[in-house]
Parts: structure tokens; sequence; C-alpha cells
């Protein structure tokens, strides 16, 4: 994949709405190649995308949970089990990266997922008017997001991350992308989601969601990159591994964000199953990502 070119990766915080949209446009293009694909390191491509979006929401909150605090409490949580508030902030927007949160229908689960219940009346009527917007697929695909989280932030202004939640959504649907990629929440600050909450903060609303979108997709092929060198790595070094379960790790390190060494059976002991993935580090074709002795998780 070859690098954005040099004119696209700029400051451009002194440059107009019709320099800013183009910028946005020329981004969004290219990672359009990347967002399309189907293959399993696009699910895991978009959950890494989720991770740092669920950063910025919890951030939003004035809470202080970074990646490997989140990814905690969605790993190693047994089945059923609650995964707290930050988990699930997570799984709010892990559930952008599936296929399903493109229909509306799947909209006011994903607001239950992060405690917005109330009022269901009303926010049927915020959701209806996004999905109007969604569906018309005419005009600039960023001013459409733009006008989704102006909608949403209209009506209700504490729905902050929702309403960039629904932006993304919206985007995808305007691209024509099967699965949404969670790109603008890490771009944005608060005072930013304020001018889509203004009557006159329109035009000032688009130019953010233009650099927003910019700087988010160069960021989604770089990590996206970045995924695709190490998982060329793995898959490289698998013919080495002589593990009866080494088959089953690495396809669920090319489709998780995370995993701990008990979740690759196969009837292999959980210390065959540490004792594979120490091998996968040592190999240098998989990162542990917590530090710590016990409790570990791994992935690329």
């Amino acid at each position: 994949m070859a690098p954005p070119p040099v004119w696209l990766r700029g400051r451009t915080d002194g440059e107009g709405e019709a320099e800013a949209a183009f910028r946005a446009g020329a981004a969004l293009a290219l990672l359009n190649t990347v967002a399309t694909a189907e293959h399993e390191l696009g699910v895991l491509w978009r959950q890494r995308c989720a991770l740092r979006a669920a950063v910025a929401h919890v951030g939003f909150l004035g809470r202080r949970e970074d990646e490997a605090t989140l990814r905690d409490s969605w790993y190693l949580r047994r089945a059923g089990d609650d995964p707290g508030p930050g988990g699930r902030i997570l799984g709010f927007w892990r559930r952008l990266a599936l296929p399903g949160a493109l229909r509306f229908q799947a909209w006011p689960g994903a607001l239950r997922e992060v405690g917005h219940a109330a009022e269901p009346e009303a926010l049927e009527r915020v959701l209806t008017l996004v999905a109007d917007t969604a569906s018309n697929r005419r005009g600039f695909p960023v001013a459409a997001a733009a006008r989704a989280a102006t909608i949403v932030m209209q009506a209700r202004p504490e729905l902050d991350c929702v309403a960039l939640w629904l932006a993304d959504v919206v985007l995808a649907r305007q691209l024509g992308w099967l699965s949404a990629v969670p790109l603008i929440a890490p771009q944005v600050r608060r005072a930013d989601l304020r001018l889509a909450s203004r009557p006159d903060g329109a035009e000032a609303w688009l130019r953010v969601c233009c650099l927003a979108y910019q700087r988010g997709a160069l960021e989604a092929l770089e990590l996206y990159g970045d995924l695709a060198r190490r998982a060329e790595r793995l898959v490289a070094t698998a013919p080495r591994l002589r593990s009866r379960a080494a088959a089953g790790a690495v396809a669920l390190l090319l489709r998780e964000d995370a995993t701990a060494a008990a979740s690759v059976r196969q009837g292999t002991s959980d210390r065959a199953g540490r004792r594979l993935f120490e091998r996968l580090v040592a190999l240098g074709a998989v990162r542990e990502l917590t530090g710590r002795p016990s409790f570990r998780l791994y992935g690329l």
C-alpha cells in the first residue's frame, strides 16, 4: 500500500472550507480501498479503530481509561458478565464496526448499550431524521455526516458521542461501505461539538468535520499498514510453530484485537497455550499487550 502524498499530510488549520473539503475527500478516497475490502484483517482493523474511539469517548466523559484498561474490561470478563462502564463504551464502538450498525433498526440497541434508553419516543424522532440524511446519497458524504451530528446535538446535546457514532454510520452509508470505520471521535474536541449544536455553527462545524475526517482517514490508513505488516510476519512465522493449536491461534490473532492464551483450546492445556503465545512473542510475530506477568493478552 503506497503512502499518502506529502501534500495530504501537511497542516491544514489555516485553510478555507473548500480546501478542507478537498483534502477530506482525497483522504477518504484513499481509505475507500481498504474500507471496501472484505477480509479478516478488516475486522481487526476496525476493532483497533473502535478502541481509539472508545478512549476518546471516555475522555469526553471526564474518565481516564486508556486503551489497556478498556481492553482489559472487554477481554478479561467472563461470558455474560457486565464489562463495566468503560467496557460498555468499548462495546458501543465495536458495534459500530459491525455490518449491522448501518441499519436503522440497530441504532436504538446501540444507544441502550451505553445507557441512553430514556425517552425512547424522542430518540426515535431524532434517529428517524438521521436515517433520512443517511438515505440521501446525493452531495458530499462528509456534509451528510456533519448534518447527522448536528441533528443529534441540536435535539439532545448531551448525546455528543452518539452524534459522532452516527456521523461515522452516515459517512459509511454515503460511501457505500459494508461496515463503518470509527474515525471522527478521536479527532474532535468538546468545544468543536458545541458548533454543531448552534444554529449559526453549520459552516464552522462542517470545516471541523472535514479536517477531522482527513486526519482520521490518514491515521486509519497508517494503522492498517502497520497491521498488514504484522499480519504478514505472523503468517510467515506460523510454519515454524509445532503445536496442534497453532492454526487456530493464528486465525484468532488475525481477526481479534486481543486474545488470552486460554482462548485457544483445540485439545491443548492452558500451559501449552501460554507456551505457544510466548513462542510467538519471542519470534517477533505477536505482542504481549499488558506488560503483566499474569492475565496476559496478545495481539498483532
